[in-house]
């Protein structure tokens, strides 16, 4: 029904930037939510970021101040942008919309990204 695709992960430096996208396709309506979630080696999934459909955002304690979350509609596209990277930011990557009405929550594939000292 939906399919997320992911795109930007990589190896990047500490101090980098990187730009992670997430394009939609298929039946896309009545969203509620959307995101980004991480999940590191040995630990938890937690989110990073959430963007509801009215526009507002939270994030993670970690990366507040660093991460931007945003979506441009027109392209049916959400994005990351992970500023100052940290070597703890190295993790893999999920975009994430839950929706309105009674259906599973969409999940993309995941894409790592890497921070090197």
């Amino acid at each position: 029904q939906v399919q997320l695709v992911e795109s930007g992960g990589g190896l990047v430096q500490a101090g980098g930037s990187l730009r992670l996208s997430c394009a939609a396709s298929g039946s896309i309506f009545s969203i509620n939510t959307m995101g980004w979630y991480r999940q590191a080696p040995g630990k938890q999934r937690e989110m990073v970021a959430i963007l509801s459909a009215g526009g507002t955002t939270n994030y993670a304690d970690s990366v507040k101040g660093r991460f931007t979350i945003s979506r441009d509609n027109a392209k049916n596209t959400m994005f990351l942008q992970m500023n100052s990277l940290k070597p703890e930011d190295t993790a893999v990557y999920y975009c994430y919309v839950h929706w309105s009405i009674w259906r599973d929550d969409s999940w993309g594939q995941g894409t790592q990204v890497t921070v090197s000292s």
